[in-house]
């Protein structure tokens, strides 16, 4: 099982100091950040994509080329990649590129995004999302496993003879996750490729990822692509780690309080009870996140949201060293231990490569 961090690459201010980090400051900081996440021996980065502040990372595959220079086995992905206003041939190409880069450290997750404004700032329609999700990686897809492609379409020219380039290292295209939160078709899309499905599990109840994850389990089954506890399943998850929890508590709520996304709404008890954010000791980590498997499965990656709501670096920063020393080795052991042996791993390029030759 993987374990990793992912970041959506705001720039919030801090509620206890009233600084922000300048746009030069947050980039250099999500590369801080993915330096000590393998350092102290994660598996996996992922950064967002945006085109709106307050958020900086609109281009994921220049900031994943600097950090594969600068890392050695870190697992190198995007927690989105928008495959409804990005060009499906530029991100052929664009992927294809930093996977040799990265001698194959990349896979990516697509999502359609959540900022309405960014469809008609790329030529597109808010209302297509969907279509646009469908079309698109339909065409990504064959553009990764066929030489020469003709192809016409809704969204897009059409293409005719077309070989996108640089092809996938070693013929094997990334690995794509389905990243959704709310969006059964999306799941839908990620069984019947016998790709992998990604609930972002940040924000909604239990049951709603459950329900989610069961339809993308089931319709995987049904695609034919194995049974359905074999299905390739991701978590996002939120967590802020102090030794002691009531340190936690205290230390976290001024962030909580303020945080665009969810202050001046429940309240963080409330918020903590109803979704999968916990803030609290890394054994309290630890259980919620084994707690996890009883209504999802066995799953292959879990991805901690470590850097929102305007925290400093350096608190970023002690919060991968208790996830790197006290949490995911824990976390490794126990999964590994409850893990079936019918139930694949998270696909590398190694594994894939392994399977396309044998």
């Amino acid at each position: 099982m993987q374990f990793g961090v992912f970041t959506v690459g705001s720039i919030i201010l801090d509620p206890t100091t009233g600084e922000k980090p300048t746009e030069h400051e947050r980039i250099k900081s999500m590369v801080a950040i993915a330096l000590k996440a393998e350092e102290v021996g994660l598996d996996v980065f992922a950064t967002g994509e945006h085109h709106n502040r307050p958020f900086v990372p609109s281009s994921p595959t220049t900031m994943l080329g600097h950090i594969a220079a600068r890392t050695t086995t870190l697992q190198l992905s995007t927690a989105t990649t928008l495959i409804t206003t990005n060009d499906p041939v530029k991100i052929a190409e664009d992927y294809a590129m930093l996977q040799h880069l990265a001698d194959g450290r990349v896979d990516l997750m697509l999502g359609r995004g959540n900022t309405v404004p960014v469809y008609p700032w790329f030529g597109q329609d808010v209302r297509n999302g969907i279509p646009l999700a469908i079309e698109n990686y339909a065409l990504l897809h064959r553009l990764w496993r066929e030489d020469v492609v003709d192809w016409a379409g809704r969204f897009r020219t059409p293409l005719q003879s077309f070989t996108s380039t640089p092809r996938p290292l070693d013929g094997v295209p990334p690995f794509v996750w389905h990243g959704s939160i709310r969006s059964p078709e999306i799941a839908e899309q990620a069984a019947f490729y016998g790709d992998g499905f990604f609930a972002n599990h940040i924000f909604w109840p239990k049951e709603h990822t459950q329900s989610m994850v069961a339809l993308y389990r089931e319709r995987f089954a049904h695609h034919g692509h194995g049974g359905a506890d074999q299905a390739i399943v991701g978590l996002g998850g939120q967590v802020f780690i102090r030794r002691n929890s009531q340190d936690a508590v205290r230390e976290f709520r001024p962030y909580f309080d303020k945080a665009p996304i969810y202050g001046n709404g429940p309240s963080l008890e409330e918020f903590t009870r109803d979704t999968p954010l916990t803030v609290g000791s890394p054994q309290q980590i630890i259980d919620r996140t084994l707690g996890f498997r009883d209504y999802v499965g066995d799953y292959q990656r879990q991805l901690f949201l470590v850097d929102h709501a305007g925290l400093p670096l350096k608190t970023v920063l002690e919060q991968l060293d208790l996830l790197g020393e006290e949490v995911v080795p824990v976390l490794r052991r126990e999964f590994a231990a409850l893990r079936p042996a019918h139930v694949p791993l998270a696909p590398t390029h190694a594994s894939l490569l392994a399977t396309a030759q044998s």
